[in-house]
């Protein structure tokens, strides 16, 4: 087929992940119509080549467990259209202040109970305040203390604030892109694309590790997608950790009556994100409980390696934990535990 010549780029040789990370950012960069074509090849086809390339890059085929927390819940002056949190919008959140140090550690110790082994720690702010900053790093440091990788997501960063949050020990630090550039005024309007980027370029230059995905189903075209993905891959490093999520319509909000996107091009997009960021963890997030257990088997077969684990995921519900545990446990699939697979049983 003419279109796979286009695409075809050398799995690089195993080594270990951060070394494997580095030689794939020097590749050639991905072209959206490189992308485009893989979204286009026969079902069967993608998924071989993803699950080549998730072999090849993670030969132990551990999932990992991350567990999202609301330090601080709604109240948000943003107007992201998906977001039940956004202040303006008429939903069932209700604004909460910041969780004080004493409960989210309670949380963690619950989640690592639970055999999550990263603790991500989510805020809606547009930004945090210094005073914000200084709350948060000894949150980081308490769940860093208990021995779980750390993860927060708080808005934007300026480059002091990214700096604070890593000498705290903070781990990841997470910022969607959300969608392409093309499509990302018609969801949101209080906060530019660059903004977005210039905050990733923060978080690096602090020396933390990405976490960047964004939310598929908004109503944006297959071009789009791939235009999305592109901007991910390209980004160099791309990052370590790339959130997938599948659109949760929320009563109230302008994305409420949106029309499902089609389960196999969900599929589809976790075997091109697989392909395009061979090293990353490319994780399921948002929409999994909707999406329902035939389709997650499906998502890991196409190289989804990690999931957000727990009953809540930050407003909207997720699958319980031993729902989770029972049907990774069916697939036979193993967990990352304290850098270490064990088989679920």
């Amino acid at each position: 087929m003419q279109a796979t010549q286009t695409i075809e780029k050398p799995l690089t040789q195993v080594k270990s992940q951060k070394d494997l990370h580095k030689e794939v950012d020097a590749s050639a960069a991905w072209s959206v119509s490189q992308i485009e074509a893989l979204f286009a090849l026969p079902f069967n086809e993608l998924m071989f080549k993803a699950q080549e390339t998730h072999r090849a890059n993670f030969p132990d085929g551990d999932v990992e467990l991350a567990t999202l927390l609301s330090i601080k819940t709604g109240g948000c002056p943003e107007d992201c259209s998906y977001c039940p949190q956004a202040a303006r919008y008429d939903t069932d959140v209700k604004a909460n202040k910041l969780m004080d140090l004493d409960e989210v550690l309670e949380a963690a110790r619950a989640a690592k109970a639970a055999g999550s082994n990263r603790f991500c720690m989510g805020a809606a702010w547009r930004e945090p305040k210094d005073r914000d900053i200084e709350k948060v790093t000894a949150m980081i440091k308490g769940v860093k203390a208990l021995g779980l990788e750390t993860c927060a997501t708080l808005g934007m960063l300026e480059a002091n604030q990214a700096l604070a949050l890593q000498e705290a020990g903070l781990d990841f630090y997470n910022h969607n892109l959300d969608t392409s550039e093309d499509f990302y005024s018609s969801v949101i309007s209080t906060r530019g694309y660059q903004d977005r980027l210039d905050t990733i370029s923060n978080v690096r230059a602090a020396g933390m590790s990405v976490c960047c995905g964004g939310i598929v189903g908004m109503g944006e075209s297959r071009e789009q997608r791939a235009a999305f993905l592109a901007r991910l891959a390209n980004l160099s490093p791309y990052p370590e950790s790339v959130p997938i999520n599948h659109l949760v319509p929320v009563a109230g909000t302008p994305l409420e009556d949106q029309k499902p996107l089609d389960p196999l091009e969900f599929v589809r997009t976790i075997a091109v994100a697989r392909i395009t960021m061979p090293s990353a963890r490319v994780r399921l997030s948002a929409g999994r409980q909707e999406l329902g257990r035939a389709v997650q088997a499906m998502c890991f077969q196409a190289g989804a390696n990690s999931i957000f684990y727990g009953e809540q995921l930050l407003t909207t519900g997720n699958p319980e934990a031993e729902q989770d545990r029972q049907l990774l446990a069916e697939l036979g699939l193993k967990t990352k535990q304290s850098c270490k697979a064990e088989v679920l049983v």
